[in-house]
């Protein structure tokens, strides 16, 4: 638990991007190798915040062994919503987690994967809100690719774009995590689309590690006017956060102890404020990326340093920023 005050305990907080898994291994990069509904739940009642509810988040979790290779994803879906079931039953306390479900499948198969959402949307119900098909990937091997391997342009290939289709057609949207020198593919992607919401994740995803150390200056330049450009997209929102990972232009997953909230908001802020200059309220929500973010903080200090880059909001951009627009983008009850 964090030494440092809760900031604004009583503020209502929808965190629109968290993650559950078993994941052997991943130990290796500082984070828990188990990390299921009792881990993220004393992880909100050590944090003191008011957590009404959650969206989860795909992480490659809990895919079926067996069976055809389109619909193993099926299982990250089905142990979302039993989760969803066990927090809903109010036995686990008052946070509604997995209000909210965004799975994974393969968009890059096409037309043919329109069938394998219709099993997500049968399996999730009325909590399967979305997909997340990550594509981050860079020229140069120092930079990771992302978690699900995913090829260069994965956003702009025709096969991707004949799996997209479908998701307006079923009221799905779209998570989208790839790195900022990637988000000229979203911006095309999002005229390509403009009846299906997307939502940038990680602000856009920074990068600050590989050929991009050092040049913080130049890369801030270029990513903000592509976040500007992308805001123009009136089918487009954000996600204020990700920032903890180990990508960008800080050092915090280094430090010991990890900083306070104050050093955090200081580092994020000018991310934070361009996206929300460029977005407004509406279209702009403060996530944890949790446990992922974990690396760089604790939750306690995580949403006090959003409360501290929000301090200078209304009550009602607040009331935004925090809940409304996450509940209103995922279509939340």
């Amino acid at each position: 638990m964090s030494d440092e005050a809760v900031l604004d305990p009583d503020l209502p907080i929808c965190d629109p991007h968290h993650h559950l898994y078993v994941w052997p291994g991943i130990g290796e990069l500082g984070l828990p190798e188990t990390y299921l509904l009792p881990e993220f739940l004393a992880e909100i009642a050590s944090g003191g915040h008011n957590i009404e509810s959650t969206v989860y988040l795909e992480a490659t979790a809990f895919y079926r062994k067996d069976g055809p290779e389109e619909l193993r994803t099926l299982g990250e879906t089905e142990f979302a919503t039993g989760v969803a079931a066990m927090s809903a039953s109010g036995l686990f306390g008052a946070t509604r987690v997995c209000e909210g479900i965004v799975g994974r499948v393969e968009l890059i198969r096409g037309d043919a994967i329109g069938a394998v959402l219709e099993k997500h949307v049968a399996v999730g119900g009325d909590r399967f809100k979305g997909i997340r098909d990550a594509g981050p990937w860079d020229d140069n091997m120092d930079v990771p690719r992302g978690h699900t391997a995913p090829p260069k342009g994965l956003y702009e290939a025709s096969a991707f774009r004949a799996g997209f289709a479908h998701l307006s057609r079923l009221g799905l949207s779209f998570d989208a995590w790839q790195y900022h020198p990637q988000l000229p593919q979203v911006i095309d992607l999002a005229d390509a689309f403009p009846d299906t919401q997307i939502v940038l994740d990680h602000v856009g995803g920074v990068l600050g590690i590989g050929p991009y150390a050092g040049k913080a200056d130049a890369v801030f330049a270029e990513w903000s006017k592509n976040i500007r450009k992308l805001a123009e997209r009136p089918n487009v929102s954000v996600k204020l956060g990700g920032m903890g990972q180990p990508l960008g232009p800080f050092d915090h997953h280094t430090h010991n102890p990890k900083p306070n909230s104050e050093v955090l908001a200081a580092a994020w802020r000018p991310y934070v404020e361009t996206c929300i200059d460029a977005f407004g309220v509406k279209r702009a929500m403060f996530e944890s990326n949790f446990p992922v973010d974990g690396v760089a903080c604790n939750y306690r200090a995580l949403w006090n340093a959003m409360k501290r880059i929000a301090a200078g909001a209304s009550a009602d951009e607040k009331a935004d920023l925090f809940r409304n627009t996450a509940r209103t983008f995922y279509r939340l009850s």
